[in-house]
């Protein structure tokens, strides 16, 4: 990983689901501060997914998952988290995009964003969002 990012690829595309993924960057984190300091964090994204299973969506299970990932990744916030549902007929998406929202205004998460959402879900999406 120090090879690729001295090449350039500073920018880590993750999920919860790809295997270690998540570690591999928390413990490349911890060894690029050990040897080149703190500050080269700045330059280094890595982004994840969150994909869980259509069931009843809790905020204590968001914050749960966010938090594994926070821990697995060592950081107090993740850059960017991409959320992605199964089924649409499962509502309950709409409860974890607005848990997410609350995780992200507590400094959990910097960004937000959606994964393989169509159009009409999208609009029902930012309608709740921004209740237009």
């Amino acid at each position: 990983m120090f090879d690729y990012m001295d090449g350039g690829f500073t920018t880590w595309d993750l999920a919860d689901h790809y295997g270690p993924v998540e570690d591999l960057i928390g413990e490349f984190r911890r060894q690029l501060i050990a040897s080149r300091g703190a500050e080269t964090l700045s330059s280094l994204q890595a982004f994840t997914k969150w994909v869980p299973r259509p069931t009843k969506i809790t905020k204590k299970l968001v914050e749960k998952n966010i938090d594994i990932s926070r821990r697995r990744m060592n950081v107090e916030t993740l850059d960017l988290v991409q959320f992605h549902w199964w089924e649409y007929q499962n509502k309950n998406y709409l409860d974890a995009i607005n848990y997410m929202t609350e995780l992200q205004s507590e400094g959990k998460i910097k960004h937000l964003a959606l994964t393989n959402f169509d159009t009409e879900h999208l609009k029902i999406i930012i309608a709740i969002l921004f209740h237009s």
